[in-house]
């Protein structure tokens, strides 16, 4: 869980090296503006670009967004076609403009039940980026389940024919082995639960709720809660 010292205007000398955010707040974003609720996605979409542009700036290695939850499927049906049109919408982009980014982008989580025009863009991104990149990843979490993501890692296990698992067995078969555990879990819009999003990773990951919605995240929100993380000491269950 080292600390890179990269410092940009604004935020602190030292910041953590894993962020994770649970981007929260797009339909009442777009009910206060009287909007459609698929037009927050969209400038959550936005948001998401800008702000991991400014976690890349100041030194942040690896990046987590909750963009679509396992039981986000049991929204109403127009809200999540808008929502999938946008992520291959989002897909596309990334695609044409991935080798400006330098960034290695990784999707965890269930894709089964994406249609498989998806899942090979997605693929394709993911090799390609990982080709040219590792310093720097984005982990974007799609049909993401933090319990569905213990099970799968449990199971693959079991496929491997092992009988007795070890805490470092699970860890290196969850989503995330590529990455560290988050530091840092930031949710936005006042929200203070983790609502199913990378529950074992978290165990020791500082917390922080901001009453941003997620929509309006800007760079100072970040270098807030950059500010709140330096000022905690973090202990792993130790005493110091």
């Amino acid at each position: 869980m080292g600390l890179f010292r990269k410092k940009a205007v604004g935020a602190p000398a030292a910041v953590p090296a894993h962020v994770a955010f649970i981007m929260d707040g797009h339909g009442r974003w777009a009910r206060r503006r009287g909007l459609p609720r698929k037009a927050g996605h969209a400038a959550g979409a936005e948001a998401c670009r800008r702000i991991f542009r400014y976690c890349k700036k100041i030194g942040i290695r690896t990046v987590t967004v909750y963009a679509f939850s396992t039981e986000n499927w049991s929204r109403p049906k127009d809200e999540v076609d808008a929502l999938m049109k946008l992520f291959d919408k989002y897909v596309d982009t990334l695609l044409a403009e991935y080798r400006q980014h330098g960034v290695r982008f990784v999707f965890i989580g269930d894709k089964s039940p994406l249609s498989p025009e998806l899942r090979e863009k997605m693929e394709r991104l993911e090799r390609e980026s990982a080709a040219l990149f590792d310093d720097y990843t984005l982990n974007i979490a799609i049909n993401y389940g933090g319990r569905d993501e213990i099970v799968h890692a449990v199971n693959s296990l079991l496929a491997e024919g092992k009988t007795a698992v070890t805490q470092e067995d699970i860890a290196s078969h969850l989503y995330t082995a590529h990455s560290p555990d988050p530091d840092l879990i930031v949710r936005t819009a006042g929200e203070r639960r983790l609502s199913n999003f990378l529950l074992w990773q978290a165990s020791y990951s500082e917390l922080y709720s901001t009453q941003t919605l997620w929509p309006d995240m800007k760079e100072r929100d970040v270098d807030e809660a950059l500010h709140s993380y330096a000022g905690r000491v973090r202990r792993f269950g130790g005493v110091k």
